[in-house]
């Protein structure tokens, strides 16, 4: 006899964000993420895209650092906005296979690059340890 074995403190199931076609195809076919970002502002990915640029700028400076935090703050915000529509209470899993759910998941992720290089050690250890409780396969 096979036993499954069942989470009994009863984790919420994944959250799965939306999808958004019109943004994803503006930043697929290269348009700047700040229009792309102005033009669908909900959308998390754009904001990634953004803070990416700026901690990838050559020579980068504090400004792109502290440009590339905002940026991620607000796709981390506007990405909280999006899972609590979907029906995450504040944990549970948000897995990074589910395209969708990348751009809050890579905010999250400049958010902690850019908290660790201004030295704001709680903000990017509470950041690490949100990407572990979202996606665990993600070895953040």
């Amino acid at each position: 006899m096979t036993h499954t074995h069942q989470n009994l403190l009863g984790e919420p199931p994944a959250t799965l964000l939306p999808a958004t076609p019109e943004a994803d195809a503006e930043l697929t076919a290269g348009n700047p993420p700040a229009e792309v970002a102005a033009h669908h502002p909900t959308v998390s990915a754009a904001w990634a895209a953004l803070a990416e640029e700026a901690l990838t700028r050559p020579e980068r400076v504090l400004s792109d650092t502290v440009e590339a935090y905002a940026y991620a703050r607000t796709g981390y915000h506007r990405g909280l906005d999006a899972l609590r529509r979907n029906g995450w209470k504040g944990h549970g899993p948000v897995p990074w296979s589910h395209e969708p759910n990348r751009g809050f998941l890579r905010c999250v992720i400049a958010l902690a690059k850019a908290a660790e290089a201004i030295e704001e050690t709680e903000e990017a250890e509470r950041c690490t340890q949100l990407l572990r409780d979202c996606d665990p396969s993600m070895g953040a």
